[in-house]
């Protein structure tokens, strides 16, 4: 599915290639518990209002089963206009996807879009392609290098990022992400209407920790900045680079809140 400036209709990509073998809708512009040392962060741009994205939706159910992959669903917003607004969407999603956009300089912002590690975009519904990128993007500098510890204590979560081991690695934002792991919706308009589809490893809220400066830091973080209903699980992830310029993942960990 795609869009183009407020001026243009919304235009489907028609190459046969893509509906017929993989499906995407375009716009222009996870959780297992993820056990020590995950190899990848693989975060999912997803739509209620996507008719491409219920297969994207699966493999990311499928994802989360793999404690060394850290899988999350991001819906995004743009699409609400469609006929059906998406009741997980949040505009920073949307944001989120535009930024890593722009860091790559393709423009390149649709549904259902993966990326991996920060910064491999591939076709959600593309598992192949998914195994691909976890496997390239895992070999770049300093990628989910950094460990990474979270744990529950009474009404906190601590967090702690240990020092890095490679010189080139020396700075990353601090975020953790409340998620949600299994959420059912019955779609009742819009491309998916009639459709009940279970969303995996939802995120419900982002916040900044801190910043990370390659030594061993350790923050605490109220539960009751994560508490939305749903909420089950909390990640943290180490990213270099800004919210506006995303970088690659340095690290991640899951804790259960529950």
């Amino acid at each position: 599915m795609t869009t183009m400036t407020a001026s243009h209709l919304v235009s489907r990509w028609s190459s046969a290639f893509w509906s017929g073998a993989l499906g995407i809708c375009a716009i222009v512009a996870v959780i297992r518990p993820a056990e020590a040392d995950p190899r990848a962060v693989v975060e999912l741009f997803t739509s209620q209002g996507c008719s491409s994205c219920p297969p994207a939706d699966q493999i990311i159910g499928d994802l989360s089963k793999d404690p060394s992959i850290i899988a999350l669903s991001m819906p995004i917003d743009y699409w609400d206009y469609l006929g059906w607004k998406d009741t997980l969407a949040d505009s920073r999603f949307s944001a989120r996807q535009r930024a890593y956009s722009r860091v790559r300089g393709d423009r390149e912002v649709y549904t259902p879009q993966v990326v991996v590690n920060g910064s491999a975009h591939v076709i959600g519904s593309d598992r192949a392609g998914i195994e691909n990128a976890i496997g390239k993007t895992d070999k770049g500098a300093g990628v989910m290098s950094v460990p990474v510890t979270m744990s529950l204590a009474g009404k906190q979560i601590n967090v702690s990022v240990a020092a890095s081991n490679e010189p080139a690695v020396s700075h990353g934002e601090v975020w953790i992400c409340s998620i949600a792991r299994s959420v059912p919706i019955a779609i009742t308009r819009g491309e998916n209407r009639g459709q009940q589809i279970t969303y995996h490893n939802v995120v419900r809220n982002l916040l900044k920790v801190g910043d990370w400066t390659g030594r061993p830091e350790s923050w605490t973080v109220p539960i009751e900045n994560l508490t939305r209903d749903g909420v089950d699980g909390a990640v943290v992830y180490v990213q270099d680079g800004s919210r506006e310029k995303p970088g690659p993942m340095l690290g991640a960990a899951y804790t259960s809140l529950h």
